[in-house]
């Protein structure tokens, strides 16, 4: 399932967006401005944003900088009222993936948003390479320059969930969900299990560590 953060300091709308979301299947967390988000984003995986750009406190252009800056990949749709050509060059060359102007019409919002996703997923789930190290999704191998290990299904999606986001820390219950589904019969310690395997394959990596945030789960901390 994927995650959506909606930050829209209007409160009809913001819950008009975030029903529109959940009735097409998404789980949606929403907020009212920008530094509410950031307290979302540093605890909870989010696949894709919506955001305002007028709103209190942080509006969605220095949400979006700042989100960049950090290296947060995730495609980001604007909604806003301002509709001029500046207002949109400013949310592009910020960093922002699509533009809405309200009123929003609500199918083609969510026709917006599976497009995002659907490109977002195709570019995260081809190849991805950090420093020397390459993994290829579709044949679930990394490769150095020594050699290429094939890893099981769930070593490699976990990995490459946890190097797709930086820095980004995920619960266990976050990557159970994710990668191993809902109705999984595992329970977290699976999430261990998996986490010791990669390290004692990749400790020697120099490119990439798999840290252990204690009391919440696991990030990649990227060395490049």
């Amino acid at each position: 399932m994927f995650h959506i953060l909606v930050v829209e300091d209007e409160k009809n709308l913001r819950r008009l967006i975030s029903t529109c979301l959940e009735r097409a299947g998404y789980r949606v967390f929403a907020c009212e401005n920008g530094v509410h988000a950031l307290e979302i984003l540093d605890c909870q995986h989010i696949d894709l944003m919506i955001s305002d750009i007028m709103m209190p406190e942080m509006d969605g252009y220095e949400l979006t900088e700042g989100l960049r800056q950090a290296n947060y990949d995730l495609p980001i749709l604007m909604v806003t009222a301002k509709e001029t050509f500046e207002d949109k060059k400013i949310g592009f060359e910020l960093g922002i993936d699509d533009y809405m102007v309200k009123p929003v019409d609500m199918n083609e919002m969510l026709l917006r948003v599976a497009a995002l996703l659907r490109r977002a997923k195709i570019v995260s789930e081809h190849q991805m390479t950090v420093g020397n190290v390459k993994l290829d999704y579709n044949k679930l191998t990394v490769t150095t320059p020594e050699k290429s290990v094939e890893l099981p299904k769930k070593e490699f999606y976990l990995l490459y969930k946890l190097l797709s986001y930086p820095q980004q820390i995920f619960t266990r219950q976050q990557l159970m969900d994710e990668i191993w589904g809902l109705d999984a019969m595992s329970d977290e310690r699976t999430v261990d299990v998996h986490i010791k395997r990669l390290r004692e394959k990749f400790d020697s990596l120099e490119e990439f560590d798999l840290v252990t945030v204690r009391g919440l789960g696991y990030k990649a901390v990227k060395n490049i």
